[in-house]
């Protein structure tokens, strides 16, 4: 089965992140490109999503879609990268999120 795993972005995290000394964050990236590397078996794509001020919007409902600048809405929550993994069974899926080792939340979806 198919999962993605949204990797879920907090302002406190974000302020964490920012406060860290060039060598921590050396080594929190460095963590993180571990976990990835400790399950490349199962990972079949991923990526980093630039930062939410960069996202574009569009409204579809009635008349003209409506495109604007920024997030659809404003939230102490952002996804900030994805993984999708191939493995038996949700169980599997949960135990490699619970081995993330950056963002705060991860938010795991069956994928087609």
């Amino acid at each position: 089965m198919k999962y993605v795993l949204m990797f879920i972005e907090t302002e406190e995290f974000a302020q964490q992140l920012e406060a860290m000394g060039e060598l921590e964050q050396q080594a929190a990236y460095a963590a993180v490109g571990q976990w990835f590397a400790d399950h490349a078996d199962k990972i079949t794509h991923h990526t980093h999503l630039a930062p939410v001020h960069t996202a574009t919007t569009m409204r579809l409902g009635q008349g003209e879609p409506v495109v604007t600048d920024g997030p659809f809405v404003e939230g102490k929550e952002v996804v900030s990268g994805f993984a999708e993994v191939e493995v038996a069974d949700l169980d599997e899926a949960l135990k490699i999120a619970r081995s993330w080792p950056a963002c705060p939340i991860v938010e795991i979806r069956p994928a087609s």
